[in-house]
Protein backbone atom coordinates (compact mmCIF):
# COMPACT_ATOMS: atom_id res chain seq x y z
CA UNK A 1 0.00 0.00 0.00
CA UNK A 2 1.10 3.39 -0.87
CA UNK A 3 1.17 6.51 1.21
CA UNK A 4 -1.74 8.12 -0.77
CA UNK A 5 -3.78 4.78 -0.17
CA UNK A 6 -2.82 4.89 3.67
CA UNK A 7 -4.08 8.62 4.00
CA UNK A 8 -7.07 7.89 2.41
CA UNK A 9 -7.73 5.06 4.49
CA UNK A 10 -6.60 6.87 7.54
CA UNK A 11 -8.55 9.80 6.94
CA UNK A 12 -12.05 8.14 6.86
CA UNK A 13 -11.03 6.80 10.20
CA UNK A 14 -13.45 8.33 12.98
CA UNK A 15 -12.38 11.18 14.98
CA UNK A 16 -9.09 11.11 13.26
CA UNK A 17 -9.04 14.73 11.55
CA UNK A 18 -5.83 16.49 9.92
CA UNK A 19 -4.67 17.70 13.11
CA UNK A 20 -4.33 14.17 14.94
CA UNK A 21 -3.29 12.39 11.68
CA UNK A 22 -0.35 14.52 12.20
CA UNK A 23 0.26 13.86 15.50
CA UNK A 24 0.10 10.22 15.17
CA UNK A 25 2.21 10.16 11.73
CA UNK A 26 4.96 12.01 13.68
CA UNK A 27 4.87 9.72 16.83
CA UNK A 28 4.57 5.90 15.11
CA UNK A 29 6.04 6.87 10.98
CA UNK A 30 5.10 5.79 7.49
CA UNK A 31 1.40 6.16 7.44
CA UNK A 32 0.86 2.92 5.30
CA UNK A 33 2.95 0.73 8.07
CA UNK A 34 -0.07 1.99 10.60
CA UNK A 35 -2.47 0.23 9.23
CA UNK A 36 -0.35 -2.83 9.79
CA UNK A 37 -0.24 -2.44 14.01
CA UNK A 38 -1.74 -3.81 16.75
CA UNK A 39 -4.00 -2.01 19.23
CA UNK A 40 -1.24 -2.14 22.04
CA UNK A 41 1.02 0.35 19.58
CA UNK A 42 -2.05 2.28 18.89
CA UNK A 43 -3.72 2.54 21.55
CA UNK A 44 -1.58 5.85 23.16
CA UNK A 45 -2.42 7.65 19.80
CA UNK A 46 -5.31 7.10 18.29
CA UNK A 47 -8.77 7.55 19.96
CA UNK A 48 -11.15 4.41 20.18
CA UNK A 49 -13.41 5.23 17.66
CA UNK A 50 -10.82 5.42 14.88
CA UNK A 51 -9.20 2.43 16.32
CA UNK A 52 -12.66 0.35 16.52
CA UNK A 53 -12.94 1.56 12.59
CA UNK A 54 -9.48 0.09 12.25
CA UNK A 55 -9.87 -3.37 13.67
CA UNK A 56 -13.05 -3.77 11.52
CA UNK A 57 -10.92 -2.90 8.34
CA UNK A 58 -7.86 -5.10 9.15
CA UNK A 59 -10.57 -8.26 9.34
CA UNK A 60 -13.12 -6.94 6.67
CA UNK A 61 -11.66 -7.27 3.18
CA UNK A 62 -14.91 -5.94 1.68
CA UNK A 63 -15.09 -3.07 4.25
CA UNK A 64 -16.82 -0.02 3.03
CA UNK A 65 -14.04 2.12 3.41
CA UNK A 66 -11.69 -0.31 0.96
CA UNK A 67 -14.16 0.24 -1.54
CA UNK A 68 -14.46 4.03 -0.56
CA UNK A 69 -11.32 4.50 -1.23
CA UNK A 70 -10.85 2.45 -4.26
CA UNK A 71 -13.07 5.06 -5.72
CA UNK A 72 -11.19 7.92 -4.75
CA UNK A 73 -8.09 5.90 -6.15
CA UNK A 74 -9.38 5.89 -9.16
CA UNK A 75 -10.31 9.45 -9.41
CA UNK A 76 -6.93 10.11 -8.46
CA UNK A 77 -5.36 7.78 -11.38
CA UNK A 78 -7.81 9.28 -14.00
CA UNK A 79 -5.85 12.99 -13.65
CA UNK A 80 -2.94 13.66 -15.80
CA UNK A 81 0.01 15.45 -15.17
CA UNK A 82 -0.74 16.08 -11.83
CA UNK A 83 1.70 14.66 -9.01
CA UNK A 84 -0.74 13.36 -5.58
CA UNK A 85 1.46 14.25 -2.31
CA UNK A 86 0.89 12.86 1.08
CA UNK A 87 1.84 14.07 4.53
CA UNK A 88 4.83 11.57 4.37
CA UNK A 89 6.24 12.83 1.69
CA UNK A 90 9.42 14.34 1.32
CA UNK A 91 8.01 16.82 -1.19
CA UNK A 92 5.22 17.77 1.62
CA UNK A 93 5.74 21.56 1.46
CA UNK A 94 8.03 22.29 4.45
CA UNK A 95 5.74 25.28 6.12
CA UNK A 96 2.08 23.46 5.15
CA UNK A 97 3.58 20.71 7.42
CA UNK A 98 3.82 22.87 10.15
CA UNK A 99 0.48 24.24 10.58
CA UNK A 100 -1.38 22.61 13.00
CA UNK A 101 -3.83 20.10 10.96
CA UNK A 102 -2.23 19.60 7.47
CA UNK A 103 -4.40 18.19 4.44
CA UNK A 104 -3.36 14.37 4.35
CA UNK A 105 -3.38 14.58 0.29
CA UNK A 106 -2.38 17.76 -1.75
CA UNK A 107 -2.66 17.20 -5.60
CA UNK A 108 -0.10 19.81 -7.32
CA UNK A 109 -0.24 20.65 -11.08
CA UNK A 110 3.16 22.53 -12.24
CA UNK A 111 6.42 22.15 -10.27
CA UNK A 112 7.07 20.89 -7.36
CA UNK A 113 9.96 22.41 -6.32
CA UNK A 114 7.48 25.68 -6.41
CA UNK A 115 6.03 24.82 -3.46
CA UNK A 116 9.22 25.19 -1.13
CA UNK A 117 9.94 28.66 -2.68
CA UNK A 118 9.56 31.08 0.14
CA UNK A 119 6.00 32.54 -0.71
CA UNK A 120 4.18 35.52 0.16
CA UNK A 121 0.45 35.30 0.27
CA UNK A 122 -1.45 37.68 -1.31
CA UNK A 123 -5.89 37.73 -0.79
CA UNK A 124 -8.27 40.43 -1.10
CA UNK A 125 -11.76 41.71 -2.21
CA UNK A 126 -13.29 39.95 -5.55
CA UNK A 127 -14.42 43.51 -6.14
CA UNK A 128 -12.11 45.27 -6.01
CA UNK A 129 -11.31 49.33 -6.90
CA UNK A 130 -9.47 50.53 -9.49
CA UNK A 131 -6.35 51.22 -7.26
CA UNK A 132 -7.09 48.05 -5.21
CA UNK A 133 -6.27 46.60 -8.60
CA UNK A 134 -2.94 48.25 -8.91
CA UNK A 135 -1.80 47.97 -5.58
CA UNK A 136 -1.97 44.20 -5.65
CA UNK A 137 -0.81 44.09 -9.10
CA UNK A 138 2.10 46.16 -8.24
CA UNK A 139 3.00 44.46 -4.86
CA UNK A 140 2.86 41.09 -6.42
CA UNK A 141 5.57 41.88 -9.27
CA UNK A 142 7.81 43.62 -6.97
CA UNK A 143 7.47 40.74 -4.57
CA UNK A 144 7.88 38.35 -7.37
CA UNK A 145 10.48 39.95 -8.94
CA UNK A 146 12.49 39.94 -5.30
CA UNK A 147 12.58 36.48 -5.12
CA UNK A 148 9.12 35.63 -3.39
CA UNK A 149 6.65 33.65 -4.78
CA UNK A 150 3.01 34.68 -4.68
CA UNK A 151 0.75 32.72 -3.61
CA UNK A 152 -3.35 33.09 -3.62
CA UNK A 153 -6.54 31.90 -4.53
CA UNK A 154 -7.12 32.31 -8.12
CA UNK A 155 -10.23 34.18 -7.90
CA UNK A 156 -11.84 36.98 -9.47
CA UNK A 157 -10.57 40.54 -8.14
CA UNK A 158 -7.77 40.92 -6.29
CA UNK A 159 -6.47 37.54 -6.56
CA UNK A 160 -6.28 37.25 -10.30
CA UNK A 161 -4.47 40.68 -9.66
CA UNK A 162 -1.96 39.34 -7.48
CA UNK A 163 -1.46 36.25 -9.91
CA UNK A 164 -1.24 38.06 -12.59
CA UNK A 165 1.66 40.94 -11.16
CA UNK A 166 3.98 38.36 -10.52
CA UNK A 167 3.56 36.77 -14.05
CA UNK A 168 4.18 40.36 -15.36
CA UNK A 169 7.48 40.11 -13.87
CA UNK A 170 8.20 36.69 -14.98
CA UNK A 171 8.37 34.86 -10.98
CA UNK A 172 6.70 32.64 -9.36
CA UNK A 173 3.07 32.12 -8.07
CA UNK A 174 0.68 29.65 -6.83
CA UNK A 175 -3.07 29.15 -6.54
CA UNK A 176 -4.66 27.11 -4.05
CA UNK A 177 -8.14 25.87 -5.12
CA UNK A 178 -11.50 25.61 -3.42
CA UNK A 179 -12.04 23.00 -6.05
CA UNK A 180 -10.66 19.59 -7.38
CA UNK A 181 -7.47 19.49 -9.39
CA UNK A 182 -9.22 19.19 -12.55
CA UNK A 183 -12.29 21.42 -11.69
CA UNK A 184 -10.66 25.35 -12.49
CA UNK A 185 -13.16 27.97 -10.92
CA UNK A 186 -13.58 30.48 -11.66
CA UNK A 187 -14.10 29.56 -15.69
CA UNK A 188 -12.82 33.09 -16.24
CA UNK A 189 -9.41 32.18 -15.20
CA UNK A 190 -8.68 29.13 -16.53
CA UNK A 191 -6.43 30.81 -19.23
CA UNK A 192 -4.43 32.16 -16.19
CA UNK A 193 -4.58 29.08 -14.58
CA UNK A 194 -2.54 27.91 -17.78
CA UNK A 195 0.06 30.96 -17.31
CA UNK A 196 0.49 30.02 -13.75
CA UNK A 197 1.81 26.69 -14.77
CA UNK A 198 3.59 27.45 -17.86
CA UNK A 199 5.24 29.96 -16.04
CA UNK A 200 7.09 27.37 -13.68
CA UNK A 201 4.38 28.22 -10.52
CA UNK A 202 1.56 25.13 -9.41
CA UNK A 203 -1.83 24.71 -9.11
CA UNK A 204 -2.52 23.22 -5.41
CA UNK A 205 -5.84 21.55 -4.26
CA UNK A 206 -6.20 19.30 -1.30
CA UNK A 207 -9.99 17.99 -2.32
CA UNK A 208 -9.58 14.90 -4.76
CA UNK A 209 -9.75 15.19 -8.41
CA UNK A 210 -13.79 15.97 -9.72
CA UNK A 211 -14.51 18.05 -6.34
CA UNK A 212 -17.03 21.02 -7.10
CA UNK A 213 -16.36 24.54 -6.26
CA UNK A 214 -18.39 24.28 -2.58
CA UNK A 215 -18.67 27.26 -0.52
CA UNK A 216 -17.73 24.65 2.46
CA UNK A 217 -14.51 24.14 0.66
CA UNK A 218 -13.19 27.58 0.41
CA UNK A 219 -12.26 28.30 4.31
CA UNK A 220 -10.08 25.03 3.88
CA UNK A 221 -8.56 26.55 0.72
CA UNK A 222 -7.78 29.11 2.75
CA UNK A 223 -5.88 27.57 5.57
CA UNK A 224 -3.79 26.51 2.83
CA UNK A 225 -2.86 29.49 1.00
CA UNK A 226 -1.57 31.02 4.54
CA UNK A 227 -0.21 27.83 5.64
CA UNK A 228 2.36 27.64 2.22
CA UNK A 229 3.69 31.20 3.40
CA UNK A 230 5.82 32.67 5.02
CA UNK A 231 3.23 36.02 5.18
CA UNK A 232 -0.13 37.12 4.21
CA UNK A 233 -1.35 40.54 2.47
CA UNK A 234 -4.24 41.60 2.54
CA UNK A 235 -5.16 44.19 0.17
CA UNK A 236 -8.86 45.44 0.24
CA UNK A 237 -11.65 43.32 2.41
CA UNK A 238 -14.85 43.90 3.93
CA UNK A 239 -15.29 43.10 7.69
CA UNK A 240 -16.55 39.63 6.86
CA UNK A 241 -14.80 38.16 4.32
CA UNK A 242 -12.34 35.65 3.45
CA UNK A 243 -9.96 37.28 3.22
CA UNK A 244 -10.23 38.14 6.50
CA UNK A 245 -10.68 34.13 7.71
CA UNK A 246 -7.36 33.95 5.19
CA UNK A 247 -5.58 36.28 7.86
CA UNK A 248 -6.87 34.58 11.42
CA UNK A 249 -5.46 31.16 9.92
CA UNK A 250 -2.31 33.22 9.38
CA UNK A 251 -1.98 34.29 12.71
CA UNK A 252 -3.41 30.81 14.22
CA UNK A 253 0.10 29.59 12.03
CA UNK A 254 2.50 32.07 13.61
CA UNK A 255 2.91 33.80 10.63
CA UNK A 256 3.11 37.32 9.56
CA UNK A 257 -0.18 39.32 8.69
CA UNK A 258 -0.05 42.68 6.72
CA UNK A 259 -2.53 44.75 5.43
CA UNK A 260 -2.76 47.83 3.21
CA UNK A 261 -4.70 50.98 4.28
CA UNK A 262 -7.43 52.81 2.27
CA UNK A 263 -9.62 55.67 2.79
CA UNK A 264 -11.96 55.50 5.27
CA UNK A 265 -15.22 56.13 2.84
CA UNK A 266 -14.33 52.97 0.90
CA UNK A 267 -16.40 49.85 2.90
CA UNK A 268 -13.81 47.67 1.07
CA UNK A 269 -11.27 49.11 3.58
CA UNK A 270 -12.48 48.53 6.70
CA UNK A 271 -11.88 44.79 6.75
CA UNK A 272 -7.58 46.15 6.45
CA UNK A 273 -7.96 48.59 8.78
CA UNK A 274 -9.40 46.29 11.67
CA UNK A 275 -6.64 44.12 10.93
CA UNK A 276 -4.47 46.93 11.32
CA UNK A 277 -6.13 47.80 14.70
CA UNK A 278 -6.02 43.91 15.87
CA UNK A 279 -1.84 44.06 15.03
CA UNK A 280 -1.22 43.39 11.87
CA UNK A 281 1.68 45.30 10.27
CA UNK A 282 0.67 48.50 7.88
CA UNK A 283 2.43 48.13 4.68
CA UNK A 284 2.74 51.24 1.91
CA UNK A 285 4.97 49.68 -0.25
CA UNK A 286 6.36 46.20 -0.99
CA UNK A 287 9.66 46.70 0.62
CA UNK A 288 8.16 47.17 4.14
CA UNK A 289 7.38 43.21 3.41
CA UNK A 290 10.47 42.47 2.35
CA UNK A 291 12.68 43.91 5.23
CA UNK A 292 9.78 42.24 7.73
CA UNK A 293 9.79 38.47 6.23
CA UNK A 294 13.85 38.56 5.68
CA UNK A 295 14.44 37.05 8.90
CA UNK A 296 11.65 34.28 8.33
CA UNK A 297 13.70 33.39 5.35
CA UNK A 298 15.82 31.52 8.02
CA UNK A 299 13.76 28.36 7.72
CA UNK A 300 15.42 28.09 4.32
CA UNK A 301 18.75 28.05 6.02
CA UNK A 302 18.06 25.36 7.62
CA UNK A 303 15.94 23.12 5.44
CA UNK A 304 18.35 23.19 2.82
CA UNK A 305 22.20 22.75 3.50
CA UNK A 306 24.34 23.46 0.54
CA UNK A 307 26.05 20.85 -0.99
CA UNK A 308 29.95 21.07 -1.92
CA UNK A 309 31.93 24.02 -1.16
CA UNK A 310 32.76 27.28 -2.35
CA UNK A 311 35.09 26.55 -5.35
CA UNK A 312 31.92 24.48 -6.75
CA UNK A 313 29.47 26.94 -5.83
CA UNK A 314 31.92 29.54 -8.09
CA UNK A 315 31.42 27.36 -10.51
CA UNK A 316 27.75 27.61 -10.89
CA UNK A 317 26.30 27.91 -14.35
CA UNK A 318 23.98 31.23 -13.05
CA UNK A 319 26.76 33.04 -11.96
CA UNK A 320 28.28 32.88 -15.41
CA UNK A 321 25.01 34.31 -16.25
CA UNK A 322 24.56 36.96 -13.70
CA UNK A 323 27.98 39.05 -14.16
CA UNK A 324 29.05 41.23 -11.56
CA UNK A 325 26.30 43.50 -12.06
CA UNK A 326 23.21 44.00 -10.12
CA UNK A 327 20.19 42.03 -11.70
CA UNK A 328 16.54 40.92 -11.05
CA UNK A 329 15.27 37.08 -10.94
CA UNK A 330 13.28 38.83 -14.45
CA UNK A 331 16.55 39.43 -15.86
CA UNK A 332 17.97 35.89 -15.30
CA UNK A 333 14.96 34.50 -16.67
CA UNK A 334 15.36 36.42 -19.93
CA UNK A 335 19.41 35.90 -20.34
CA UNK A 336 19.26 31.88 -19.32
CA UNK A 337 15.62 30.76 -20.55
CA UNK A 338 15.73 28.74 -17.45
CA UNK A 339 12.17 28.67 -15.58
CA UNK A 340 11.99 31.48 -12.76
CA UNK A 341 11.65 28.26 -10.06
CA UNK A 342 14.85 27.04 -11.54
CA UNK A 343 16.35 30.46 -10.82
CA UNK A 344 15.32 31.00 -7.65
CA UNK A 345 16.29 27.58 -6.06
CA UNK A 346 19.33 28.29 -7.67
CA UNK A 347 19.90 31.92 -5.96
CA UNK A 348 18.54 30.47 -2.75
CA UNK A 349 21.40 27.76 -2.92
CA UNK A 350 24.08 30.35 -4.15
CA UNK A 351 23.04 32.77 -1.09
CA UNK A 352 23.58 29.74 1.31
CA UNK A 353 27.10 29.46 -0.27
CA UNK A 354 27.67 33.34 0.43
CA UNK A 355 28.12 33.49 -3.84
CA UNK A 356 25.83 35.64 -3.62
CA UNK A 357 23.43 38.73 -2.03
CA UNK A 358 20.03 40.05 -2.26
CA UNK A 359 19.68 43.89 -2.30
CA UNK A 360 16.15 44.20 -2.18
CA UNK A 361 15.14 43.28 -5.65
CA UNK A 362 18.41 42.60 -6.80
CA UNK A 363 20.63 39.82 -6.48
CA UNK A 364 24.25 40.67 -6.73
CA UNK A 365 27.68 38.34 -6.83
CA UNK A 366 29.94 38.30 -4.23
CA UNK A 367 33.58 39.52 -5.21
Amino acid sequence: MDGIEAALTLSYLPQLGPARLKQVHQALGPLPNLLDMGEEQLIDHMPGAALCALRAWQDNLSHPIRERVQRDLDRVASTRGVTHLCLADDDYPHLLYNTSAPPPILSVRGSIAALELPQIAMVGTRRPTVGGSEIARDFARYLAASGFAVTSGLALGIDACAHRGALDAKGVTLAVLGSGIDRVYPARNRALAEEIVDGGGALVSEFLPGTAPEAKNFPRRNRVISGLSLGTMVVEAAIKSGSLITARYALEQEREVFAVPGSIHNPMSRGCHSLINSGAKLVECAQDIIEELGAGLAFKHEQCQPTGDINEAQEHWLLQTMGYDPVTVDHLCSRSGAPAADILTSLIELELHGAVEQRGSYYCRVR
